[in-house]
């Protein structure tokens, strides 16, 4: 998979580029991270990337032709997204459906936001929540980061995003480790036993709880299996 991000501060990105997993799926050539200034695309002697908004109001608006032209210079790619507090809500379906593409082109903005023109551009537009950053590097970073560790061998364990949070509809179930026992909570015992079945039962249990308590929406639209919907009815009548 091969990524571009395109940023008025590379400086932001390049540092989360050289640690741990990323890093280590650079090395192996699983994934090529490629960070690109849009200030160099910028105009004039000064290399100038924005300018006061139509209309007026306050901040200031990058340049379509700046923003197209950098654009231009990284293409061709499968995906061109434009990081966007109004952007359709980034998901584990859509870092799923996007993690089958060779390329995506990532541009991240800064100020007011891009002349809406650029988005003429793009191929879509997202949102990792409903909040404003300073700018779209974070966003970019977390599109990377959810779409990087499905690409098989950048996670040491591939079973590790199949029970991940979310890929059924659902929540993550608890986890814990040594010891077990920590200023008076105790591991549960079933997880000491080394029953596996009950294990896995106990797991998709308190996922649908955990996700019944500070999610429930999500579970109307899970993929629940029978056992599930009996716990999920029988959770609904304990309250």
């Amino acid at each position: 998979m091969r990524y571009t991000i395109l940023t008025l501060f590379p400086g932001l990105i390049r540092p989360w580029l050289s640690e741990s997993l990323l890093k280590k799926a650079q090395e192996r050539g699983l994934i090529q991270v490629e960070v690109v200034d849009l200030r160099a695309f910028g105009l004039g002697r000064h290399r100038t990337v924005d300018d006061t908004p139509y209309g007026g109001g306050a901040g200031m608006v990058i340049r379509p032709d700046v923003a197209v032209a950098a654009l231009e210079a990284v293409l061709p790619a499968d995906e061109v997204i434009l990081l966007s507090p109004a952007g359709e809500p980034f998901t584990q379906r859509v870092a799923e459906e996007l993690a089958q593409r060779d390329h995506l082109v990532l541009l991240s903005g800064r100020y007011e936001g891009f002349d809406a023109r650029v988005e003429a551009f793009v191929t879509r537009s997202l949102s990792i929540g409903d909040y404003v950053l300073m700018g779209g590097e974070v966003a970019a970073l977390a599109v990377l980061e959810a779409t990087a560790r499905l690409i098989p061998g950048v996670i040491g364990d591939p079973e590790s995003h199949r029970r991940d949070s979310f890929v059924r509809g659902l929540l993550d179930h608890p986890h814990y480790t040594r010891p077990p026992g920590f200023r008076g909570l105790r591991v549960p015992e079933v997880l000491l036993l080394g029953n596996h079945l009950e294990v896995d039962r106990w797991r998709r249990r308190e996922a649908l709880r955990k996700t019944l308590t500070v999610r429930p929406e999500l579970v109307r639209e899970a993929r629940l299996g029978p056992l599930e919907v009996a716990w999920l009815a029988e959770m609904d009548r304990e309250g």
